[in-house]
């Protein structure tokens, strides 16, 4: 089989373009060719997608998989607020190269709330990446997936590859937008216990966090990771989100863990916690990165009244 003719515009140092496909052959001709084309100019590859699109490719690639770091994109991005680090921290261990990397954050069995989050990281890569030599290749198979989350595709994306074409995307809109826009409203948990914490309080609200995993079924490294997660959200609340807050815990779907926390501050920065916290950049995003490590999933709603993380952990 020949390598797909589609190639990447070039659009400045970074580029980040959408691969609509349609089938299986136009998935692997299309990204394995732009991989192939990557090796060719050997440049650094990496490939996060899907474990079953993970093995079309090799089988597609051949030897040339060999030379390509490859990730399962269930594993490393089942919490979406976690991709991006992982993206830039390929990126970095190739200062002075132009990274070619393959992201497929979407796919058709992927929650609502896992997608809003996704489509959240799709606009922030473009805040991220601005002005690195880099090209972020997303696929999106629009034959499965709502045509809402194709649309909203065209306004994280500045290209499309779509049938065969190279295309700027019309709709392509300011991350901070779509950002906004996907701060749909919460829905309200059934039954959930609602502690209030404050400063001074906070060994006392972990106990009580602690003591109500009891009665999950999630195991004890799990609820341990809960706890870690909760003591740095209320922590970050209390210093930064106006010295007092609102938990609640609750039961979601599957025995899953949900644990909400709820203060009057806001989030200055976007990409808080998206990337890998260093020895000299402070403690800027420090626990907010080290909760979407822990959790299954991160949501967040930053609104004019404030700010709600809702953490979520599947036993």
């Amino acid at each position: 089989m020949t390598d797909s003719v589609t190639t990447v515009p070039d659009a400045g140092p970074f580029v980040h373009p959408a691969l609509f496909y349609r089938t299986q052959e136009e998935y692997v001709s299309g990204v394995g060719g732009f991989v192939r084309a990557a090796l060719r100019a050997e440049e650094p590859t990496f490939v996060a997608v899907p474990e079953a699109n993970l093995d079309a490719l090799r089988g597609w690639l051949g030897g040339d998989a060999a030379d390509v770091d490859f990730a399962d994109m269930a594993v490393l991005g089942r919490n979406p607020g976690r991709i991006l680090a992982a993206l830039q921290d390929f990126a970095d261990r190739h200062p002075g190269r132009a990274a070619r990397i393959v992201g497929e954050p979407i796919w058709p069995s992927r929650s609502r709330s896992e997608t809003l989050e996704a489509t959240r990281h799709e606009a922030l890569i473009n805040t991220a990446f601005a002005g690195r030599p880099a090209t972020i290749l997303c696929p999106y198979d629009v034959t499965a997936l709502p045509e809402a989350v194709v649309a909203d595709a065209r306004r994280t994306h500045p290209t499309l590859l779509e049938n065969g074409r190279d295309l700027d995307s019309a709709a392509y809109i300011d991350p901070a937008v779509v950002c906004a826009d996907c701060d749909e409203p919460l829905p309200e948990p059934v039954h959930a216990m609602i502690l209030p914490y404050a400063a001074g309080g906070l060994a006392q609200t972990r106990q009580r966090a602690r003591d109500w995993l009891k009665g999950t079924s999630l195991d004890r490294a799990r609820k341990d990771d809960l706890v870690l997660a909760i003591s740095e959200a209320t922590a970050n609340s209390v210093a930064h989100g106006g010295g007092a807050g609102i938990l609640r815990l609750w039961t979601g779907e599957h025995g899953t863990a949900v644990a909400e926390i709820r203060d009057e501050g806001h989030l200055a920065n976007p990409l808080a916690g998206r990337r890998r916290p260093t020895l000299t950049s402070g403690n800027g995003g420090r626990g907010l990165w080290m909760i979407h490590q822990l959790c299954d999933l991160v949501e967040i709603r930053a609104t004019g009244t404030g700010l709600t993380l809702r953490l979520h952990l599947a036993p």
